[in-house]
């Protein structure tokens, strides 16, 4: 998803990136060689669509290149429990889907509908990926996940020419980024473009204000539904971030323009044909949508500044990712465990970092086999979090709450988005969706 989300590096810990291997390294490809799978045809579901999903072709066809295995891919949009679950009824199950939610993981591997990766994906994992990565790939300690791809969810991008017409620098605040927004829009331009018809762009505003205002530790009991959505510190956070939203000022066609833009047409209010905004944020697969559908040169025509630091906490870094899993009901289990095999290579991470909007999580991979400078800052930036870097709260949440369209906490922030008038009302909304879920 982009979503997605998606979109999260994991609580306490870092992707320590590594230099020094080379993009393809790390030894022969345990997908085997010799066109081993050929007449098989694998079948792959995730939530990626448009540009993601043209270079996740790349990888798939790579695949096929190496072991003679045909793929077909299927974009579930962002519902992908729902729709995988009826597919699974139906009889039609994907062999492998790439999960965006750490939340629909684990309610794959309860529902009995998931395998074990293979002996060889385990140590890969073990060898190339810092161990949270693990940890968040398994349920009861059996390895369903492997963690293709990473997303860095603290960077607001923005137009240089945009900020440069304004006068005004990359700001270290979310006072002064609120200050800044203002200016932009005196010099013609809204400040921010908001993607308030995907509601997963919501929640990744809200958890980057929560995680820098309230701290890891509340985050972490928030996340875990230890603490309720009642809160003060949650009300607090929805304050803030209903200073944005209700400044018609600093969003792009105002509220209901806002509700009625996806995360693609987010992006194309700041780096399309007409730009309506200065800043637009989301993860670092912004530069993805950038580039390869608007032409901009990532570091010149678009560039980012992490997310800032709100009142007196420390500068956010949320992170997610997008775990490949095999299903019980695919109909190619052999090909699809030796496809996780070659998704946990160096090798398979190369094919998407090169073609841009995507970091890895596997170490082995090499900064230089990304396209751009930009890219290479991101990851940097992972591993300077060190610990204080979180996963994705929405999508350690059931998929219910943090995750489906249309209800839960993505319905709730909608509506919050739509009237930001009662952060406490909000609150006591987001909690009932939350323990109805969290019983569930």
């Amino acid at each position: 998803m982009m979503r997605r989300r998606t979109t999260l590096l994991a609580s306490c810990t870092t992707l320590a990136l590594a230099l020094g291997a080379t993009a393809c390294g790390g030894g022969p490809v345990s997908a085997g060689g010799g066109k081993s799978l050929s007449g098989q045809t694998i079948s792959v579901a995730g939530v990626w669509s448009g540009s993601e999903q043209k270079n996740f072709q790349k990888v798939l066809d790579a695949f096929t290149e190496k072991t003679g295995a045909k793929t077909q891919f299927t974009s579930t949009g962002d519902n992908v429990s729902t729709v995988v679950g009826s597919k699974i009824e139906g009889g039609n199950a994907p062999d492998v889907v790439m999960v965006p939610q750490v939340g629909v993981l684990q309610q794959f591997a309860k529902k009995g509908w998931l395998r074990p990766l293979s002996p060889k994906t385990e140590q890969a994992v073990d060898a190339n990926y810092a161990s949270v990565w693990k940890n968040y790939g398994s349920v009861d300690g059996t390895l369903y996940g492997l963690y293709f791809k990473a997303a860095h969810k603290s960077t607001v991008w923005y137009s240089p020419d945009a900020l440069d017409q304004a006068g005004v620098k990359p700001p270290t605040t979310y006072d002064a980024m609120l200050k800044a927004g203002h200016t932009v829009s005196e010099s013609g331009l809204a400040a921010f473009s908001v993607a308030g018809q995907d509601g997963w762009t919501l929640t990744d505003w809200f958890e980057n204000i929560y995680l820098s205002q309230a701290g890891p530790e509340k985050y972490d009991a928030l996340a875990a539904h230890k603490i309720k959505w009642t809160d003060p510190t949650v009300v607090e956070a929805l304050t803030t971030l209903g200073k944005l939203f209700k400044d018609k000022q600093l969003i792009a066609g105002g509220q209901k323009q806002a509700l009625n833009t996806d995360f693609p047409g987010s992006v194309e209010k700041v780096f399309g044909p007409k730009p309506a905004a200065g800043m637009v944020y989301e993860g670092d697969f912004v530069a993805g949508v950038a580039k390869d559908q608007f032409g901009k040169k990532i570091g010149e025509d678009a560039d980012f500044f992490p997310f800032p630091a709100v009142g007196g906490g420390k500068a956010p870094v949320v992170s997610g990712g997008d775990a490949a899993v095999v299903l019980k009901d695919g109909k190619n289990q052999k090909a699809a465990q030796q496809f996780l095999e070659y998704l946990a290579t160096p090798e398979a991470s190369a094919v998407w970092a090169e073609a841009g909007g995507f970091l890895s999580p596997n170490k082995k991979l090499d900064l230089a086999a990304y396209g751009d400078d930009v890219t290479r800052e991101t990851a940097k930036s992972l591993v300077a979090a060190g610990d204080s870097v979180r996963f994705d709260m929405s999508d350690q949440a059931p998929a219910a709450f943090g995750g489906t369209k249309g209800t839960g906490e993505w319905k709730i922030l909608q509506d919050f988005l739509r009237d930001p008038s009662d952060p406490k009302a909000t609150a006591a909304a987001l909690e009932s969706a939350a323990a109805k879920a969290y019983q569930g």
